[in-house]
């Protein structure tokens, strides 16, 4: 059976980079990162956060519809990042599309208070309920955007947004579909969510008034564990078949999952990854792959043993590697698709960005293909491989 090529024919982001493409792309030549200190689990706390543009976007939205001032910003964020996609699509009214965007935790803001609330008062406020369930996102970009396709919400913890984009895919080769706006979303600077981090004795430790670099994302020599968690959602919209406005085409597809030893755990060598990368570049020449998006984290252990999964996968011939969490922290279930915004950057833009931890390379050839990780809780990997238009 013959099956369509998938074409990315917009995408947009609302993070600590901004909400305009251009914009984003000009902050990711630069070499600073985004983090600030924000009072959090009863400690100032090193997080990426909107920039003030970002959040005034995001307060005119609350502002724009009653409906919308009792919504959590991990839905507000969405709905900002699809208005741009969408309209950058030039899709209209009268397109049918579907809509899948997943969160790793939710209207965790907004959870967090109703639940204090209820502990206090022994009461639960009318809209807790509606505005705290997972499949909250996805239904209110629908309505926002007045769309009659299919909408879905699901929670795959890291992996969410490259999972969003695997059900995109899997909707538009199957016929059921012609367009997909496919994303993830999340807002986890929270107390409880630092919390559980810290739990996990997985969040960075490092002064930021000290260290210029407080999330050692992408360096594999660390002695300890420098995770930080930023905010922000990102989406792109798929059609089926070659389109003029194409900017990108997804070209291989790859997932698997761990068997598990314990709740988060990822084998020596990851062979999650081992497998979704080798499931997205079947039939294709590895040497093809000019560079890789890695998940990384920030976590000792999860950081090396992706690079262990490529070294595996691609042997003496590495493509470039390089990842955006030391820019903009790691924002859980939105995480995937901010990573495929930088392949899609840099392919437009012909140029790759480096971290400030690696070794200068030197480019001789075009960024063409990019292959982008994404990894969660359980051992769920997926990798996306996508082809310059």
């Amino acid at each position: 059976m013959n099956t369509p090529k998938i074409a990315i024919t917009a995408f947009s982001s609302i993070s600590p980079l901004g909400n305009n493409n251009d914009e984003v792309w000009k902050k990711y030549l630069d070499k600073k990162h985004c983090f600030t200190k924000h009072f959090l689990d009863g400690k100032d706390t090193s997080v990426a956060m909107l920039d003030i543009e970002s959040k005034q976007i995001v307060d005119e939205i609350r502002e724009s519809d009653s409906k919308y001032k009792f919504l959590d910003n991990s839905v507000l964020f969405a709905l900002a990042a699809s208005r741009k996609a969408v309209q950058d699509a030039g899709w209209n009214s009268d397109d049918v599309f579907g809509i899948n965007i997943g969160s790793s935790r939710g209207a965790t803001d907004l959870f967090e208070k109703h639940y204090k609330e209820y502990l206090e008062t022994g009461k639960a406020q009318t809209l807790a309920s509606p505005t705290t369930t997972l499949g909250n996102i996805s239904s209110w970009v629908a309505h926002d955007l007045q769309s009659e396709g299919p909408e879905i919400s699901h929670s795959i913890t890291c992996s969410t947004a490259l999972h969003a984009l695997l059900n995109g895919i899997a909707w538009l080769k199957s016929g059921m579909a012609d367009k997909f706006l496919a994303g993830g979303s999340e807002a986890p600077l929270t107390d409880f969510t630092i919390g559980q981090m810290r739990a996990l004795k997985i969040y960075s430790r490092i002064d930021q008034d000290i260290d210029l670099w407080p999330n050692l994302a992408f360096d594999f020599e660390k002695t300890q564990n420098t995770m930080i968690l930023g905010e922000g959602a990102a989406v792109c919209c798929l059609e089926a078949g070659e389109k003029e406005n194409a900017i990108a085409y997804v070209i291989g597809v790859g997932y698997a999952t761990e068997i598990l030893e314990h709740n988060i755990s990822i084998s020596a060598e990851a062979d999650c990854f081992q497998k979704s990368m080798k499931m997205a570049l079947k039939n294709i020449g590895i040497e093809s792959v000019d560079a890789i998006v890695m998940h990384a984290p920030g976590t000792i252990k999860g950081d090396l043993t992706e690079l262990r999964a490529i070294e595996k996968v691609f042997g003496l011939k590495l493509p470039l590697l390089t990842t955006n969490k030391w820019k903009i922290g790691h924002t859980f279930g939105a995480s995937g698709m901010l990573s495929l915004e930088l392949a899609l950057l840099m392919i437009q833009n012909d140029t790759f960005i480096e971290t400030p931890f690696s070794e200068p390379k030197k480019l001789d050839k075009s960024i063409k293909r990019v292959l982008v990780n994404a990894v969660g809780f359980g051992g769920n990997a997926v990798s996306i491989l996508i082809e310059k238009a």
